[in-house]
Order: C-alpha cells, then structure tokens, then sequence
C-alpha cells in the first residue's frame, strides 16, 4: 500500500504543487527523429528536448547516472520488499553507464529491471498470501521500523519473508485494535441493558482474541489482493516505463516532468477546470469501474439515472451496435470509452445499487469542476462590507485563452462584491499551486495602473519584464492576500508584486513553496513528422526563472509574509528547498517600479496585525499541534506488541485533547453568498450545500478572521489619511 501511496503523492506534487506554465511551441524541431521503437523514440525524443530547451542543463555523466539509479530503484521498491542484495549487485554494473545507454538510446538497464520487478512481484504474491494464513502473535516484544531508507535490502528468501512478516502485521495491527475497540464496545452497550430486557437479538457473543486476530487478517489479505489486483496488475509496461524517464528528466529539477497520454489530459483538465464526458468520477473496485462521484450540473447529475454506488458493467457509443464489457478493463481504458465530444451520445448498461440492470443513454457535455474555479463571499464586519475570493488555482483554457480563465473569473467576482459595497478585500492563495503565467500578470493588474509585475529569464538571454499595460484598475481598496507553504509559483508571484508595490499586506506562512522556475509543456508528438508509433504524450519542461520586481528570485526563499502566522504546516519539509534537485537561488537588477501611494499606512497596520497575532491563544495552539504532529511523523520505530501499541495510542488520543479547541473556534461573522449565486441555488442543491459548508469553514477561520481586522486597519487610515492630505 506504501508504493501506491508514494506514487499518488509524487502525481499530487505535479499537478498541484508545481503549475506555473508559460506556452510553449518546439522551436528546434530541425532534427528527424525516427525508431520503429516507441520506448527508444520517446527517450531520443526527451533527450533532445532536455538538452537544447531546459534551462539549466545537466551534464549526463558518471554522477548524473549514479543519481537516476539510486532514485529510479528508490520509485521501484521504496519498502525494499521486492529486490534482494544480489538483485542489486546485478543491477550495479549499470550505476556509472546509464548516462551512455540514455545517449544510445539503450535500454538494457530498464529491460532488465522491469523483467526483474515483475519476477519478484509474483513472489511478493506468494509470500504475503502465506504470511496472512498464519496468525500473528501481538503479545511478543518486537518492533518495525518505518526508516526504508536505512534499512538494507535482504539476502535470503528467509529475511525477505521475516521483512514481508513485519511490515504485514504493523499494516494489520491497526485492524485488529479498530475490532477489539468494536467488541469493547459492544460488551459495554450489552452490560448496560436491562437485565430483564428480552430481546436476545442484543445478546452479544463475546469473539476470542484468536477470533479477532483472524478477522482483522482477512480484512487485511482483502485489502492487498486488491491493491495488487486494482493497481499492480493494471500496469502495464508503458507505465513502469514512464516511472525510468521520470527517474531520468527529474534530475534537471523538481518540476520537470514528463506525461505520459493518459496524465496528459488529466493535467489539462485540471488547468483548464472542465473535461468533456458525462460528469461522474469513477474508481476501480476489484473487476468492477464504480461511480463514486457525480459531478454537479453535469450530464450524468442532470439525467438523475445514475448514482454514486452504481457499477459500469458494459459501454456502447452511438455509432455502434454492439456494447463493450469493461468488467476487468483498466480504468484508463475504460474512461476512454466512456468520455467523448460534447454532444453525442453514450449507452452505459449500469448494475444498480439495489442489483437490478438498466441501459441508460447520456448525451456528453462539456463539464466544469467547480472546485477548480474562483468563489466569494460577502461578509458584513462593524457596519463595513468586505469581499472574500477564494483562488484554489491560477487556470486557463490552453486551447483558447480568451475562454474562461483565472483572471476573467477574478475580475468578475470583483465587479459583483463593488456591487454589493465592498470596502475591502481579501484574496485567499492558501494551497494555490501556481498555474499560468498570463493569467498572475492579467490578475496582478487588476490591482495597479500599470508597470511591471515579474521578471523573467531564460538561460543565455536578456531578462524581460512582464508588465501590466492596461492602465485601468479594478479595485484600488484596502487588499489583503494570504498565503502558505503551499501557495507556490504563481501564487508566489502575485504576492511578491504586490509585496513589492506596497499594493497588499501579505498574511501567513513565514515563507511560500519558493518556486521560483518558469515551466514549458511540450507535446512531443510535435516533434516528429508524420507519427506512426502512437502518442508519445508530453514533457514539462523548466525554461526559464522569475524574479520579483525588485530583483530577488523567490526561488528555495519563497515570499515572505508581512505579517507571519503559524499553521498546521509550519514544522513540515514540504517547500521547494526540501525537493531533490532544486535550481539555485540568485538575483538579478530591479525593474522600474514606483510603490502604490493611495494613503493606506501599511507600516502601522502590520504592526499592529503581528500584535494581535501574537496574543491570539487560538494561533498559539495552531502552533503546539503543528509541533506535536511533527514530532508523531518523525517517530520511526513502532511496538508490535498489542498493548504497548495501544497505550502509545491511548497517549497519542490524551495528549490530542488538548487541540480539540482548534476545531471549535467560531467567529461572530457570517458570511454569504452574492446574489446570482443564491438564485443558482434553487436549481442546483449541491451547489448550496458547497458554498454553506465554505462559509461555515470561513466563520471558523482565525486567518480569515485577521484579514478582515486587517481590512479594517487600512480602511480607517486610508480614510484619516485622505482626509488630511485633502485639507493641505
């Protein structure tokens, strides 16, 4: 389960924590590439890229070559619980000359790896299915430690199988506390009813321990074998493929990255924040592609024939007369039939959740994820109005930028909360992880007259200055922005302009990601006339890096916050600094810039916020508990004796108590949504029950809740200064 779960957070960290993309067209396509081999193609295809479009490009050497070993056998077997020792010595003659087989196009290193993995995949099968078939002994002294990359790989069948052992009933034995929790409580709930009472339907049978164990066992066994039968078995060797060209393209830096197909079209659905289909979210359950999620206002939520828990059991388009079985397909390849053009028709057989089959026939639609998109509240505070945006990404249509994007989306939201009688705005970057780099300069517009709002360079050529030319500006009030160590790339770019003009107070993190890197994407097939092999997909390509106005780079520094506040990330390695392989920091002349001058005193009013934040008891045990977590995540080593195991819990639970109060802040606020929200809400309930559950989250908010004070300050001294600056 570690190996999925490493997987899922390296393709989170892509697509959420490094999109700042510029547009990019193959300008050095001059090279014929041509191999009646897809795999060897598409690595002749990346290294040319890689060595004439990144902006700092590695030397592929000895070093370079020991590095893609060392991480690429790392994404393989991260729990060390496939290879043994000798797999290693085997593999070790390839340490130095991987850098030579990627510029022959040589792929012996990945072949026998992969061949190996899938060997030793079949014998993990065999091993874990018989460890599972014995109990396991909770009443021993013995540990598991949980540092991998300590640990050595095995030698013998033997050490791999105690490993195996170990990991299984560490994974098992929280299954097996979670149902002797369940008989405890059960026995107590039975002990409490009246003696007397005749309904033996509540008699409770006591389970033995040897009862427990084993059902805790199974549940475990289930979980793996799905695991291995959803997950493990789906991939196929195009996908472990790209895991080596990841291992390779990685070394230049964190964010460059190459997409294979199917991640392709992901990533442009969630920069663009809509995808054509029918709207419903599905998952791999065993054989079975089940619905777990329908997609508000899209196709499948209007029609009201299908709900989440139904089962796709057979997919017919429109043109065709015969249905396709997808029971036992990949889920890609299964969404790949269901999805299709805005306007035709798909006939989806669907085992209900109540058992009973029907064909349903769904008309696909463009569909917009709402969640992707920029939202706002309007919140009343001591007689004043003040706007709230929520920004959760930078996005934009890369096949036509005049559609809905970002900055469309912003200066609309702004335009309804002055309609409303806004006073002062908050702009929420807050896990923002960047997006286009069009779409911050259009947005950090909105807010000045005019000037330049980043620096830009690539290796071996002038800087430019990317400016705001449009003279308008669409709110010149009170601003606020808050950020965090998740708020990255453009995000950080946004902040750092308005840093730098004294447009806005910055509240939050002491520092952002610090992403100060410029991505390209890339479609490879571009890159070879007349493609016969198939979709090579797509490489992220770091191309530039950005600067502030002022000069700095962002870059492993992020923006520091005016007024920093604690928060549940604060202890955390989670920023650019803490990636393998980041660019370095430097700086480069300030662009020509004159500070905002609209009599706002932001010198007093961020001395005053930091005071009030540093009496704030709520913040103070923000802080404690980020303290506390970290410390629970660097514990490495874990009893797997039961009631060592579960006194260590029963303190953890003590000891969490006392952070309890963080959840039952409450503000005197309320927030609410502006008016042609409120009139989409009689036709669309999910909506209305999204935004009430947002607003909640906002009334609870002690960040949200100093911005406003914030809003406040500026507001009064923007007010008192006018003022005085009128009567001279």
């Amino acid at each position: 389960m570690m190996l999925i779960l490493r997987i899922m957070k390296r393709n989170y960290n892509i697509l959420v924590l490094v999109l700042l993309l510029a547009f990019a067209s193959c300008s050095f396509t001059t090279k014929t590439f041509s191999d009646p081999n897809k795999d060897k193609l598409l690595l002749q295809v990346i290294t040319y890229v890689l060595e004439r479009g990144h902006f700092d490009p590695q030397d592929m050497n000895d070093e370079f070559s020991m590095e893609v070993y060392s991480d690429y056998l790392d994404n393989l077997d991260p729990l060390k619980r496939y290879f043994y020792q000798s797999d290693i010595d085997e593999f070790e003659k390839y340490k130095t000359e991987i850098d030579d087989q990627i510029k022959a196009y040589d792929l012996s290193f990945f072949n026998l790896t992969h061949e190996r993995l899938l060997q030793r995949i079949e014998e993990a099968k065999v091993i874990y299915k018989e460890v599972l078939s014995k109990p396991f002994d909770y009443t021993i002294d013995e540990e598991f430690s949980s540092d991998y990359d300590s640990s050595p790989y095995v030698k013998t069948k033997k050490e791999m199988k105690e490993r195996w052992r170990k990991q299984l009933k560490f994974s098992n034995i929280s299954n097996y506390d979670e149902l002797v929790i369940e008989q405890e409580n059960l026995e107590k709930n039975a002990d409490s009813q009246d003696e007397d009472s005749e309904n033996e339907s509540k008699i409770v049978t006591p389970k033995t321990s040897q009862e427990i164990e084993k059902e805790a066992r199974e549940a475990t066994l289930k979980s793996i074998d799905t695991y291995y039968t959803d997950y493990i078995d789906d991939m196929q060797r195009k996908d472990w493929f790209s895991m080596y060209i990841n291992a390779i393209v990685a070394e230049f830096d964190p964010h460059t990255t190459y997409f294979a197909p199917e991640d392709k079209d992901v990533f442009n659905q969630q920069m663009s924040g809509k995808l054509e289909g029918i709207g419903a979210r599905l998952q791999k359950r065993m054989d079975n592609i089940k619905i777990v999620e329908l997609i508000s206002g899209g196709p499948a939520w209007r029609g009201k024939d299908l709900e989440v828990g139904d089962i796709i059991m057979k997919v017919r388009q429109e043109n065709e007369e015969q249905p396709v079985n997808i029971v036992g397909m990949r889920i890609d390849d299964a969404i790949k039939l269901i999805k299709g053009p805005k306007g035709t028709n798909v006939y989806l057989t669907i085992k209900k959740v109540d058992g009973t089959v029907e064909d349903v026939k769904i008309t696909r639609d463009i569909v917009e994820l709402e969640e992707t998109y920029a939202k706002s509240s309007i919140v009343e505070k001591d007689n004043k109005k003040f706007g709230v945006i929520d920004l959760p990404k930078f996005y934009v249509d890369f096949e036509d930028y005049k559609k809905r994007n970002a900055a469309s989306d912003i200066k609309q939201e702004i335009e309804r909360l002055k309609d409303e009688g806004m006073e002062g705005l908050v702009l929420d970057l807050r896990n923002n992880g960047g997006g286009s780099l069009p779409v911050v300069v259009d947005i950090a517009g909105m807010f000045i007259k005019d000037g330049p709002v980043v620096q830009v360079r690539s290796t071996g050529e002038p800087k430019e200055v990317l400016d705001d030319k449009d003279k308008s500006i669409v709110w010149d009030g009170p601003l606020v922005i808050l950020v965090n160590e998740l708020s990255a790339s453009a995000s950080e770019i946004l902040a750092a302009a308005m840093q730098d003009y004294k447009r806005a107070i910055i509240i939050g993190s002491k520092q952002t990601y610090g992403k100060g890197t410029v991505q390209s994407f890339y479609d490879l097939n571009r890159m070879i006339r007349g493609n016969k092999e198939g979709d090579l997909g797509a490489l992220k390509l770091t191309t530039q890096k950005y600067y502030r106005i002022n000069g700095g780079s962002v870059q492993l520094e992020g923006v520091k916050s005016d007024v920093v506040v604690p928060d549940r990330y604060s202890f955390i390695d989670i920023g650019e600094k803490d990636q393998e392989n980041p660019l370095s920091w430097d700086e480069i002349d300030a662009a020509d810039y004159e500070s905002w001058d609209r009599y706002f005193d932001y010198d007093a009013t961020i001395k005053s916020s930091s005071n009030r934040m540093k009496d704030n008891e709520q913040l103070k045990l923000i802080e404690a508990n980020a303290k506390w977590v970290k410390e629970r995540m660097d514990e490495k080593t874990h009893s797997l004796n039961y009631t060592t195991y579960r006194q260590r819990l029963d303190l953890n639970e003590e000891q969490a108590k006392q952070f309890d109060k963080i959840s039952d802040y409450k503000t005197n606020l309320t927030f609410e949504s502006l008016p042609y929200e409120t009139r989409l809400f009689e036709n669309d309930t999910i909506l209305k029950e999204k935004r009430e559950r947002w607003h909640t989250s906002l009334s609870q908010d002690v960040y949200i809740e100093e911005a406003l004070n914030v809003l406040e300050d500026l507001k009064m001294s923007y007010s008192i200064k006018k003022v005085a600056t009128v009567k001279d």
